[in-house]
Parts: structure tokens; sequence; C-alpha cells
């Protein structure tokens, strides 16, 4: 589901900033957006953000607004690291110019800063679960739509079952009238038996009791899903996969032109659900 949060606080190192965005995803896909010398951020952040959320594409920024008070120093390993590669670079280009000391102050890690490193993890953590907090209100209330809607289209397919129930008797006896004259017309003087064997096949491959019982209770399934709350995609992902099989097997066993319709309208409602379950987490 899609979501928004974002919280600032206080760090040891100054004002820490972290936002949250999340879209729709099948599975859980968590992208951070961190500077280098936050990076050792990331495990406790990503340990937070995949114990909260189970589906969507999350992405994950965090900002550092350094305090007045915090002094940086120089990294020597990476200022030996820089020289070493401008070194190298210089002997592959010897006529470029040095680089200057606002590019060098500006290489990823030449500037450190002395701070406590588990007191940064526990402010950002406490950081983390404020936004996740706020993230997952948002998608909660999502969520609620999303379901009122999927509640909707299966009340509609229960009507639909309704109105096909009545319309299947009335159906496979008005087939089996037809197929009983051209079997006549066709085959001359076959006795009665061999017309009855005929409509009798017919009547096994038309009878689509069962499938109107498993789309009841699929539908069942899904308004209890629901209704238990919690992460349901997955489940009522793999339910609409069922209820569209059983809606094409009633399609293609439609013994008139009033069953084919209802199956058809089955089958949209159907699609129309799998793209809602596919938003919710």
């Amino acid at each position: 589901m899609t979501g928004y949060a974002q919280a600032s606080a206080g760090s040891p190192r100054g004002t820490l900033s972290l936002e949250l965005r999340s879209v729709n995803a099948r599975f859980l896909d968590v992208q951070f957006r961190i500077a280098d010398d936050l990076r050792a951020l990331e495990p406790v952040l990503r340990e937070q953000i995949t114990a909260r959320i189970a589906r969507g594409k999350v992405d994950c920024r965090v900002a550092l607004a350094e305090g007045e008070g915090v002094t940086p120093r120089l990294n020597e390993e990476a200022l030996r690291r820089l020289r070493a590669v401008a070194e190298a670079a210089r002997r592959a280009f010897p006529d470029a110019a040095p680089p200057s000391l606002a590019e060098v102050l500006r290489w990823p890690g030449v500037l450190a800063t002395e701070t406590d490193a588990d007191a940064l993890r526990s402010a950002a953590a406490a950081l983390c679960r404020r936004a996740l907090d706020e993230l997952s209100a948002t998608r909660t209330r999502e969520g609620a739509k999303l379901a009122a809607g999927i509640v909707e289209r299966v009340r509609e397919m229960r009507a639909q079952v309704e109105k096909v129930m009545p319309l299947v008797p009335e159906a496979i006896a008005a087939y089996q009238q037809k197929i009983t004259e051209r079997l006549r017309e066709a085959i001359g003087n076959a006795d009665d038996e061999r017309i009855r064997t005929e409509i009798a096949l017919f009547a096994s491959k038309a009878d689509v009791a069962e499938e109107l019982d498993r789309l009841r209770a699929h539908l069942s399934e899904v308004e209890r899903v629901l209704g238990a709350g919690g992460a349901v995609g997955k489940r009522l992902d793999f339910l609409a996969q069922e209820l569209n099989r059983e809606a094409n097997t009633l399609a293609s066993k439609a013994a008139s032109a009033a069953v084919s319709d209802c199956a058809l309208e089955l089958k949209l409602l159907v699609e129309q659900i799998r793209e809602q379950v596919q938003n919710l987490e």
C-alpha cells in the first residue's frame, strides 16, 4: 500500500531526519538513501522496517544536519586512500590539475565526526519507530478503504451466484430438449436409451452445482480473512486466483446465454478484486 511518513529529532551529531515512502508491490523491497558516513545505521533501520511491513516497495531516506557544537576531523585513512587514487590518476593523466582543497574535503569519508555510535543508532531507531507508526496509520486508513471496496464486490458476486442457481436447471432442460431433437434428426430412429445416455453425459458436464458451492465458500473465506485483519494480501491473492478459476469453469459449462452472462460478470468482479488485493499488505 502507499504511504508517507517523516520524522526528525536531535542526535549526538545534530538533527537527524528520516523519511519513509511506500508504494504497491507484490513483495517487500526496502531501499535506503543514506550518506556514506551514516551507512552503519542501515542494519537497525532495516530490521525495524521488515518487522513492521510485510509487503510493498519502501524507500527510506536519512539525512543529518550537523550541530554547531560538532567539530569534524580529518580521516587519515580516507586521506591515504584518496592520495593513492590521485597519484594513480596523475600517472594516467600527467597534465591533469591536482584536486583542490574543497574537492578533497568533499570526498566521501574525508571528514569524520567523533560521536558515540551507539547513541546515534539509538536515536535513529527511536526516530524510525515514530515514522513507522505514522506510516502504518496511513496504510491502515488506505487498507480500510480498499477492504470496503472488496467487500462490496464480494456482495455483487454473491448476487450473481444466487442469480445463476435458478437458471441452471432451466438452461439444462432447454438444452436437453434441443439435443434430443438434434439427435433424432442426426441418427434417425435411434432408441431412447441411446438418447438418454447422450443427455446424461451432457448433463454431467453442464452441472455447475459444485462450482457454485466453491464460489460461495471462497467468497465466505474472503470475508473471513478481511474481518480477521492483519497481513491479508497474499492470502487474498490466492483466493482471487481460485475465484477466477471457478468463474472460468462456470463460463465454459454455461448451457445458456443468461448463465454465460453471469459468469462473465463474475470474472469482471474477480479481476477488480485482484487489482485491489495487489494494494493490500
